[in-house]
């Protein structure tokens, strides 16, 4: 029996990896900071027919994400990095402390999880790692220069490990969804009033196009045609146009002045 860690797994996307993981009969680890809500899922889990092992723990905390990397490092089978944060707001209103506090979550947990991960991966020439990042990585930042900043690290540093380590079998994938149904947004204190329905994913959607281009062998994943679309025009379109579409983007964003 494989074993699949996922961290964030209480809730939205992170949660919809446990669900899906476990239909395909991985053993799950659970990795969050609420153990009641964690305990909760676990018994919803077990019902797959899978061990399950909560492991509270906040990754922004030193103590907490190295009790997570030391059981990176004992070896899973998956490693799914979801836990993360979002920002919002000018950068100079926003506290030194809370984008540092997102920098530790959204970036230095994914590092470190990953590094402790890795080492049995190799020696047994097997393992999986997905990355959640975001579609906001691909461009500068309307709101949350941190935050796109961020994600932006997460997808180069997953396509950068996917090329060193696919052909030691060892696949690593960077998942960038674009708005989806979760928590996520309330949690972080966005308003999204202005977002059209058509722009919206949903949780299944997104995690089962994750599942099938890592089982593919891809190191990229955007869920959704409109995000696709999104994607390939980053990447064509100069920094300099990109600048230009931000802005106008943030004169008809809702609390676009905070």
């Amino acid at each position: 029996m494989t074993t699949a860690m996922v961290t964030g797994a209480t809730a939205g996307i992170g949660a919809e990896f446990a669900r899906q993981l476990a239909a395909r009969g991985h053993d799950l680890v659970l990795v969050a900071r609420d153990t009641a809500r964690l305990e909760s899922a676990a018994t919803q889990l077990r019902t797959y027919g899978v061990q399950v092992e909560v492991l509270p723990a906040d990754l922004a905390d030193d103590e907490g994400c190295a009790r997570v990397e030391w059981r990176c490092g004992e070896g899973v089978d998956v490693l799914v990095n979801n836990a993360g944060l979002g920002g919002k707001g000018a950068f100079h209103k926003v506290s030194r402390e809370d984008e540092e506090h997102l920098l530790r979550l959204n970036v230095r947990a994914v590092l470190r999880l990953t590094h402790a991960a890795l080492p049995p991966m190799v020696a047994r020439g097997s393992g999986s790692i997905v990355n959640v990042s975001s579609v906001a990585g691909f461009a500068p930042g309307a709101r949350a220069a941190t935050y796109s900043a961020s994600k932006a690290w997460v997808t180069n540093f997953s396509e950068s490990l996917h090329l060193q380590y696919a052909d030691r079998g060892v696949r690593v994938l960077a998942l960038c969804p674009g708005f989806t149904r979760t928590e996520f947004h309330s949690r972080a204190g966005m308003d999204t009033s202005g977002i059209p329905d058509r722009m919206w994913l949903q949780a299944p959607d997104v995690v089962r196009t994750a599942l099938g281009d890592l089982d593919a062998g891809k190191s990229l994943s955007v869920p959704g045609a409109q995000y696709k679309a999104i994607v390939a025009a980053t990447r064509l379109v100069p920094p300099s146009v990109q600048r230009r579409i931000v802005r106008g983007l943030m004169g008809r964003m809702p609390g676009r002045r905070g």
